[in-house]
């Protein structure tokens, strides 16, 4: 039974205290009425004091009164109403329709804080997404199931990249299994938001994205929540209708500075760089919510994008991602200022799942060896370049000049390509085969003997 409340004890920020409350929990939605004709305002409970509750609100609490403020508790956590009519839709941050085309007919609501993954009924993921984009593909190999954000900066096209990705990503060109994206933007500024939109409108994809926006002047709080909403609508497309669903959340560093904020204003002792204790297990709930489920044929795959402050890849927010998740893809503002694009740097990025998604029955025989190779050989680059800088260039051994050679077609020809160009594996393995042709064929000790054979060309 819901139950009434007249008047607040304190208003603070996008915070609100009533005393004297029975019978509430933690993450229940509370409505408050303003004044006749005024709309209602929607929060949630986020701290309980024996009869003193503390709640977000998510719109703005300028308007609000101590005095004459309605409070009703709904005795019902956030939900949102789910359809597959959600895919080739755009909502705000709790998931309400913005794209002028009418609610969502719910088949059911759900929860949005969602239900940890039980482990033992997790399977291991197996099959790779193809992006198209080279650099992944090869040597960071995206697999169904697994979760691997982007490091990025700031001032680096990681927008430009994640709409890409959505452009591009698939299942490969022979699976006949339904794919879905969820898009999930936090924090971003309109125009980017107007981007991202028409971007995907103009390659066709939005037919199969459901797009989340919460922009830069969106209450602070309903950051906290739009990651929440996004993947729980990726949670019954995957496991419910059995589609595989790729969930991008750009950008996470904003949802931990939201975080922060709102911890400020309720008196919180902060942790690291001001960011409250809790800000790993918060991260563990949203990243935790990626995989397989055991009984169902769907998975759900996750990119959250966040941007280092500073570049500085040990701050709280990569440091404790990079423990959460499978490996990394990092952004690097030194090949974006050689206008290399997507500026990735491949030697601290990792996919740690990898090596079971990749091979003859998924990608092709050779991909691991190539990919080995191709880190091994780009690796020697950095150790030319550095004695270059010191004995100059022309003093170099010939093997050392073949090596910078090398590097240079690399960086130009496997990591850059167009922002159009969607490449197939064999396409993107073939072009590192192409490359490695630089080298002298005694140099390439990662490649095992049968596949060197078979695919050297002389």
């Amino acid at each position: 039974m819901a139950i009434e409340y007249l008047g607040l004890s304190e208003i603070n920020g996008p915070l609100i205290a009533i005393e004297g409350v029975k019978g509430a929990f933690y993450d229940e939605i509370v409505e408050f009425s303003v004044a006749e004709g005024a709309g209602k305002k929607l929060g949630r409970i986020v701290e309980i004091d024996e009869d003193r509750a503390v709640i977000q609100v998510f719109e703005s609490t300028a308007d609000m009164s101590l005095l004459n403020t309605h409070t009703k508790l709904t005795g019902r956590p956030m939900e949102i109403g789910l359809s597959e009519e959600i895919l080739g839709r755009t909502f705000n941050g709790l998931g309400m329709p913005i794209d002028g085309l009418g609610p969502i007919r719910a088949e059911e609501y759900r929860n949005v804080n969602g239900q940890p993954m039980n482990p033992c009924s997790r399977e291991y993921p197996r099959n790779y997404i193809r992006t198209g984009i080279s650099a992944i593909d090869a040597l960071t190999t995206l697999i169904r199931g697994q979760k691997l954000p982007i490091f990025s900066g700031n001032g680096l096209p990681h927008d430009t990249l994640a709409a890409q990705i959505v452009e591009q990503a698939s299942l490969g060109g022979d699976s006949d299994e339904e794919f879905g994206i969820v898009f999930a933007a936090m924090g971003v500024k309109y125009d980017v938001a107007e981007y991202f939109k028409r971007t995907f409108e103009e390659c066709g994809a939005s037919a199969h994205v459901a797009m989340f926006l919460n922009l830069s002047n969106d209450p602070v709080v309903e950051r906290l929540i739009t990651p929440k909403v996004a993947l729980t609508a990726a949670e019954y497309l995957a496991f419910e209708k059995n589609m595989h669903i790729l969930v991008i959340l750009t950008d996470m560093t904003s949802f931990a500075e939201a975080m922060r904020e709102v911890s400020s204003l309720k008196g919180e002792i902060p942790s690291r760089k001001g960011y409250p204790g809790y800000l790993y297990s918060e991260l563990a709930s949203l990243y935790e919510r990626a995989g397989i489920v055991k009984g169902s044929s769907g998975s759900v795959t996750q990119i959250p994008i966040l941007t280092m402050p500073n570049d500085d890849i040990t701050h709280p927010i990569p440091d404790l991602t990079g423990y959460i998740t499978e490996g990394q893809i990092v952004l690097e503002r030194s090949l974006h200022q050689k206008n290399i694009y997507p500026p990735i740097n491949v030697l601290p990025s990792l996919s740690r799942l990898m090596k079971d998604g990749i091979g003859a029955k998924y990608t092709r025989e050779d991909h691991q060896d190539v990919a080995n190779q191709l880190f091994s050989s780009y690796a020697r680059v950095g150790e030319a370049r550095d004695l270059a800088s010191v004995i100059g260039e022309d003093e170099l051994s010939p093997v050392d000049k073949k090596y910078l050679a090398f590097g240079m077609a690399f960086e130009q020809e496997f990591v850059g390509q167009g922002r159009n160009e969607n490449r197939t594996i064999e396409e993107t393995l073939d072009i590192g085969w192409r490359l490695l042709h630089i080298l002298p064929r005694e140099e390439l000790d990662r490649i095992d003997t049968k596949i060197l054979e078979k695919y050297w060309r002389e």
